[in-house]
This record gives structure tokens, sequence and C-alpha cells, in this order.
């Protein structure tokens, strides 16, 4: 039943360290905290979850609203009215357009005057 290996006797059964005796107390209370400690994480996740679905649930609304301005937009035009949001965005980006234009030839101008003064 016993076998020799190295010099030292081995008792047959289970392998390596024998538990220590656990106080039971310690045990409970360890067990208690690790539940209060998952129920906080728990919880935390359920909060950050539903502040995620909320701010999703914004961001449609403001789509829908937009889908929505959009088609009025479409069906007013094919009316044959141009909306006057749709009139101040054309006339605002040619002027955008205009002032980049200038703006760049400005700068064009003053590294070609630059360049040119020794």
């Amino acid at each position: 039943p016993f076998q020799v290996v190295g010099g030292k006797v081995k008792k047959p059964g289970k392998r390596g360290r024998k538990p220590a005796k656990i106080d039971l107390k310690a045990k409970l209370e360890r067990s208690r905290q690790s539940a209060r400690e998952c129920r906080a994480r728990k919880k935390l996740r359920y909060q950050y979850l539903e502040e995620l679905v909320s701010s999703r649930e914004r961001a449609i609304c403001a789509l829908r609203e937009e889908l929505e301005m959009y088609k009025q937009w479409c069906m007013a035009m094919d009316q044959g009215k141009i909306p006057s949001e749709i009139k101040a965005l054309l006339t605002g980006e040619e002027l955008g357009k205009a002032q980049q234009n200038s703006a760049k030839l400005a700068k064009a101008g003053k590294t070609e005057a630059n360049s040119s003064n020794p």
C-alpha cells in the first residue's frame, strides 16, 4: 500500500496540499462580501445599459425628426416650391465657396510676393 519515491514514503490517496482548516465564519463573511460586490457591479452595469438605451432613443427621435423634415422638403419641391431652408443652404454654400476661393487666392498672392522679395 505504501510507495517509496526518492527516499520518501508516499501514502496512496489525494494529491496536493490538504485544505487548511478554514474558519467557517470567515468563509461565510467572504461569501457575503463577494455577493455584495456582485450586486453592486450588476447595479452599475444596469445603470450604464439604461443610460445607453435612453441616449440611443434620443438619437432615434432626433433622426426621425430630421427624416420628417427632409420628407416635407421633398413634398414641397415636388409641388414646385423651394423651402426657405434649402434656399439659405444654397446661398450660404455659394457664399462660403466664394469666400474660401478668395481666401485661397489671397494666401497664394502673399506667398508669391514673399518668395519674389529677397
